[in-house]
């Protein structure tokens, strides 16, 4: 067998299963992450009240507990959503948002002038600067399925199968 065919097979067969794999993958670790954020906020007190002030419009004008239960609610629903890809290009368009506002009001360095100082708030841990890599990447992440769906491996794919398959005409 030519190595120009072994090599157009492997990478046919690298493709069918980044459509089944990536995807589930970005699924599942976003779903989790975002899912444990909804339950520290379900079981934790509410500190939006301490920082609505930096919430970017509209977000800064809805009450504190409006927009923590919000929150609460889209990551923990949107987490387990994201896992099963139920609503997969919904549940990562307002993930993104919430990533969006929550860097803007809390990850983002509040004073910053240059872009070496800028580029001191991309890290995990908060010493000061910011720390606005984590959200980065999540928003990342969320773009493939949002712009690219759910993948194989979902409820949405399955459901949407179904709903073509029952929109062909029968033979007679």
């Amino acid at each position: 067998m030519r190595l120009d065919l072994i090599t157009e097979r492997l990478l046919a067969a690298l493709d069918e299963a980044g459509r089944w794999l990536g995807p589930l993958g970005l699924r599942l670790l976003l779903g989790w992450e975002f899912l444990e954020s909804g339950l520290e906020k379900l079981h934790g007190q509410n500190w939006f009240a301490d920082i609505q002030a930096q919430f970017p419009f509209p977000f800064n004008v809805i009450p504190p507990e409006v927009s923590w239960q919000m929150a609460t609610g889209f990551e923990l629903v949107g987490g387990v959503a994201l896992m099963l890809g139920v609503g997969t290009r919904f549940f990562a368009v307002s993930l993104l948002v919430l990533t969006v506002v929550a860097t803007a009001a809390v990850h983002w360095p509040m004073d910053w002038q240059t872009l070496a100082d800028l580029r001191q708030g991309y890290v995990i841990t908060d010493d000061g600067h910011g720390n606005f890599k984590l959200p980065l990447i999540f928003m990342v992440m969320l773009l493939p399925l949002l712009l690219g769906g759910p993948g194989r491996l979902s409820v949405d794919e399955g459901v949407w199968r179904w709903w073509r398959r029952s929109r062909q005409p029968v033979a007679v």
